[in-house]
């Protein structure tokens, strides 16, 4: 794992295709802004691990 340090305003570029600029720093969290390819989905973990448990469900449910 790659750890950096940034400021407000300043970037990350993942390859020539991502950007990931800080928004905001507060005392609990940063706000981080996100440029990728509209092809390319951008999603937060804890929603990608919902959609694979629900996609698992679905597919138990449809093998009977």
């Amino acid at each position: 794992m790659l750890v950096l340090s940034r400021k407000v305003g300043e970037r990350i570029l993942i390859g020539p295709d991502i950007a990931v600029t800080v928004v905001r720093v507060t005392g609990g969290g940063v706000r981080l802004g996100i440029e990728a390819p509209p092809e390319l989905p951008v999603v937060r973990e804890e929603l990608a691990q919902a959609i694979q448990e629900e996609q698992g469900r679905k597919a138990k449910v449809n093998r009977g």
